[in-house]
């Protein structure tokens, strides 16, 4: 695989990335407080979003692209008209870090989950549909099923949590992961969920069952994230320093990828499988042609 581009994207750590649904446009999240839109292929800065007043650690956009939702350390969840930038709505659940946010496949609500185990969801015109206590401890990852039936929340401990939409009823636990679980994902149109560990393993479960069907181990403790390429086949696993590439189907590494710096942050593929965009702690974005 070729050298990355390389561009400096924040004055602090990249927290978090996402590409645009046409993949014409990468969006950024930095500890700096805003979020950055760069063009592709050139990766020249488009537009700032200005308004957190600390790190914005996760983004997420809705399924028709009008809609950005970014959490925020300052506690708060904006969601901004995109790619115009105007704040629409600013919500709060408790006054506690927001990790994580998702918009559900059909466009209909934001899910949060925050330190202090809190998940929350409300509707994309800001009204509440249910908070909950999640966990004891801190929430890190939310994941909505493409359905619209289930939100699935973890973080640290060893469990995955399953809430009932729209009503907040508990669904069960999945357990199996050490120490904290960094990532959520529903495949194969929602028949399984993806959940990776920092121990290093990510487990695949049927939904159907919620048994664990398989482990891929990816010989790497203290992992850091996940990303999934867009037909599903690979997985994208950041560890210190670098990013490795795993066949989904057989459990084999693919690829290395080195970041040449310690500290990895977001990852995206973008969805015509053409590029793979890595954040660091350097404040630089790595863009991989795939």
């Amino acid at each position: 695989m070729e050298a990355p581009t390389v561009f400096e994207a924040h004055t602090s750590y990249v927290l978090d990335l996402l590409f645009t649904h046409d993949s014409q446009t990468l969006i950024s999240a930095g500890m700096d407080n805003v979020v950055r839109l760069w063009s592709v292929p050139d990766w020249r800065p488009v537009r700032t979003l200005e308004g957190h007043a600390n790190s914005v650690n996760s983004i997420a956009l809705s399924p028709d692209g009008n809609v950005l939702a970014t959490g925020s350390t300052d506690t708060t969840v904006r969601l901004w008209a995109f790619p115009g930038g105007q704040v629409l709505h600013t919500l709060q659940d408790r006054k506690k870090v927001v990790a994580a946010v998702r918009i559900s496949p059909d466009g209909r609500w934001a899910a949060a989950g925050s330190y202090g185990g809190r998940a929350k969801v409300w509707t994309l015109s800001g009204d509440d549909v249910f908070g909950i206590k999640a966990s004891r401890q801190n929430l890190s990852a939310v994941a909505f099923s493409p359905d619209g039936k289930t939100l699935a929340t973890a973080g640290l401990g060893e469990s995955v949590s399953l809430w009932a939409l729209p009503t907040g009823e508990p669904g069960g636990t999945l357990s199996g992961h050490q120490i904290a679980v960094l990532s959520l994902a529903f495949i194969d149109g929602g028949r399984t969920l993806v959940s990776l560990g920092y121990e290093g393993t990510l487990k695949f479960w049927d939904t159907a069952t919620w048994r664990e069907t398989r482990t891929l181990r990816s010989e790497e403790s203290r992992v850091r994230g996940l990303a999934l390429s867009p037909d599903e086949r690979t997985a994208a696993i950041s560890a210190e320093g670098k990013v490795q590439l795993w066949s989904m189907e057989s459990g084999t590494l693919q690829a290395e990828l080195a970041v040449g710096t310690k500290s990895v942050g977001g990852m995206a593929f973008s969805p015509d499988g053409r590029w793979l965009a890595v954040g660091a702690a350097d404040r630089k974005i790595r863009v991989w042609a795939l």
